[in-house]
C-alpha cells in the first residue's frame, strides 16, 4: 500500500515545490493613486479624465506589478499643506499636490537609474485634469498611441507597460530593498500536507495488516 502511494506523494511534493518557484507575469508601468484620509487608493480613472478638486493629493508610482491588486503604492510622508506651502492659492485656480515615486532599481529598465522620489505642487485652471496638472510640473511626459502614460519627467527613457523579461516580477519585499531567499509559506503548507498524507497511508497500511 505504501509503495503504491509513494509515487503519488512524490509527484504532489514536486508540484508544490515547483509552484513555489513559479513567478507570475509582471508589467513595468506608472500606476496612478489618490490619497484620502491617510490612505492611498488605486485611481478608478486615468489622468486624462480625472478632475481633482483643489487641495487634492495624487500619486504616481513606477514599478513592476501583475495588476492593480499588487501594484506598489507611492512611498513616504504625504501632506498637502507641506507640498503646496510655497504655491499660494489664486482665484479661478486650483492646487494639486503630487507624490512622484520613480520606484527602485529592481523596477527600473535595464541601464536606467530611477530618480529620487519627489513632491510637487501644480496650480492649474479650476477645470483642469490630472494630466494638465502633471504636465505643468513634471515635463517631459510621454504617452503611447493608446494614451497610456509611459514616462514622467522623462523617466523611463524608453518602454511603456511592457512585460518584464522572463515573465518574472519583483516581490513586494524586493521593491522595498529586502531579500526573500527563503521558501514561501505556501511551500511549508504544501510540505505539511504531504507529510499528513504519508502518515495517513502508514496508519491505513498498519490497520489492514492487523485486521
Amino acid at each position: 500500500m505504501i509503495r503504491r502511494f509513494l509515487p503519488f506523494l512524490a509527484a504532489l511534493f514536486l508540484t508544490l515545490t515547483g509552484s513555489g518557484q513559479a513567478q507570475a507575469a509582471g508589467y513595468r508601468y506608472w500606476s496612478f493613486w489618490d490619497y484620502d484620509a491617510g490612505h492611498w487608493t488605486y485611481a478608478t480613472q486615468g489622468p486624462a479624465t480625472t478632475r481633482p478638486s483643489d487641495g487634492a493629493v495624487q500619486g504616481f508610482r513606477f514599478s513592476v506589478s501583475e495588476d492593480s491588486g499588487d501594484s506598489a503604492k507611492p512611498r513616504g510622508a504625504v501632506s498637502f499643506p507641506v507640498i503646496c506651502a510655497r504655491t499660494p492659492a489664486q482665484d479661478g485656480k486650483k492646487r494639486v499636490a503630487f507624490v512622484l515615486d520613480f520606484g527602485t532599481a529592481a523596477d527600473a529598465p535595464s541601464g536606467e537609474t530611477p530618480p529620487a522620489r519627489r513632491t510637487v505642487c501644480a496650480r492649474v485652471s479650476a477645470d483642469g485634469t490630472t494630466a494638465d496638472a502633471l504636465a505643468a510640473v513634471a515635463k517631459p511626459l510621454r504617452y503611447d498611441t493608446n494614451a497610456l502614460l509611459c514616462a514622467i519627467a522623462g523617466y523611463p527613457g524608453r518602454g511603456c507597460g511592457e512585460q518584464v523579461s522572463g515573465g518574472k516580477k519583483p516581490t513586494a519585499a524586493a521593491r522595498k530593498g529586502d531579500r526573500t531567499d527563503g521558501p514561501s509559506v505556501g511551500l511549508f503548507v504544501g510540505a505539511g500536507a504531504v507529510v499528513t498524507l504519508a502518515a495517513a497511508a502508514v496508519w491505513q497500511a498498519r490497520r489492514r495488516r492487523h485486521a
